[in-house]
């Protein structure tokens, strides 16, 4: 990561803007603006991804933040832009996302700096290494009344711009999501030995609720839900699973029904291990409320796109983003570009260059408007 702060840094040097990193890790470029009472607009998105993935996810949004500040170089703005790298967004080493964009919301909690990794390592240990003081922090937050609003460019990470035919979509809401742990306890016993009836296989009642979980997603329109993880103990070839533990992962613009459909998962696992002799408990859950996109800047991102000759469209992100943390606390809005095989988190993701660079236009021609309106309404007062 130091390496990518600082070949990011010197692109974004070259362009006269001035990078560093915060005490989040999060890297920023700053344009400065003629206007010394001005607000900020913010654009970026993040610098980590999960493990053997592609090389577009999050930091093309990043990237194209720089590109839109050397397309607009000549361009005074009444406003100053941060191009922004968030640090960890996908949460995949301490299961806790958006650490980089929750600190810039200043909605970052210190009890995560005692999370540890699955070798032992604190957060607070591990940021400290990095070379930055996990106590500081708390300075990474922008305040609210400075900020104008943010704006991420992201992949779809999805194949529904490639079926429509779409090079670039703008993103009307992200997708509330229900993160749960699930043990099933069972007894073990020799395979050989150990009749059918009666066992207290864990296993069979854990793959009947993976079954459930799929055909039940069906039945609901918009909702996701996916068994993603599974541990089975001892995991031998020999022994009945005594014990199994699943990930159980669901997602619905609507948090009513999300929260209805969780519950529905939750009993079916129940009903499930009743019969077997297996009980089962939720071991963590977290949710994520569904965030929506601010409409006013939506509805500039919507013109831009005519601006650029694209025919407007929007749809809903099921995958989270910064832009969820970020929309807690400033007004946000998302642009999605179109992965041609709508394959995601592996190294078959992959992006057109035409696409690219259709959005970097749509997003220079959004801070144009944003800088008209943003004088506009200045001058009336």
């Amino acid at each position: 990561m130091h390496d990518v702060h600082a070949a990011a840094g010197r692109w974004m040097s070259e362009i006269g803007v001035v990078a560093r990193v915060d005490s989040a890790g999060n890297l920023i470029g700053s344009r400065a603006s003629g206007n010394p009472n001005g607000k900020t607009l913010l654009i970026g998105s993040h610098l980590d991804t999960v493990p053997n993935a592609g090389k577009y996810d999050g930091i093309l949004g990043f990237v194209i933040g720089i590109a839109v500040l050397k397309a607009l170089k000549s361009v005074e703005l009444p406003f100053a832009v941060d191009v922004i790298g968030f640090s960890e967004e996908e949460g995949v080493r301490f299961a806790t996302p958006y650490l980089g964009s929750r600190a810039i919301a200043g909605d970052f909690d210190v009890s995560w700096l005692d999370l540890v990794d699955n070798q032992g390592k604190s957060m607070r240990s591990v940021i400290e290494n990095f070379g930055l003081a996990a106590d500081k922090i708390s300075l990474a937050a922008y305040s609210p009344d400075r900020v104008l609003g943010f704006l991420e460019a992201h992949i779809e990470q999805g194949p529904v711009l490639a079926r429509v035919d779409r090079a670039v979509a703008v993103v009307s809401d992200i997708a509330g999501q229900s993160r749960l742990r699930l043990r099933f306890q069972g007894s073990p016993g020799h395979a050989g030995t150990t009749p059918m009836t009666p066992r207290a296989d864990a296993l069979v009642a854990a793959a009947r609720l993976i079954v459930s979980v799929s055909e039940f997603a069906q039945t609901i329109d918009g909702l996701r839900a996916t068994v993603g993880f599974i541990k089975a103990l001892p995991n031998v070839r020999n022994v009945i699973p005594g014990e199994v533990e699943v990930s159980l992962d669901i997602r619905h613009a609507n948090d009513e029904v999300r929260n209805v459909a969780t519950e529905t998962l939750c009993e079916l696992a129940k009903e499930h291990s009743e019969p077997h002799g297996v009980t089962v408990t939720v071991t963590d859950r977290q949710e994520q409320p569904a965030s929506a996109m601010d409409k006013e800047m939506g509805e500039i991102l919507t013109q831009s796109m005519s601006d650029s000759r694209v025919e407007p469209y929007s749809m809903l992100s099921g995958a989270g983003h910064d832009a969820v943390a970020m929309s807690q606390r400033f007004p946000s809005a998302m642009l999605f570009i179109r992965q041609p095989s709508g394959i995601s988190h592996h190294p078959d993701e992959d992006v057109q260059q035409a696409d690219v660079a259709v959005a970097i236009e749509v997003l220079a021609n959004f801070v144009r408007r944003l800088a008209h309106q943003y004088t506009s309404t200045h001058s009336k007062n």
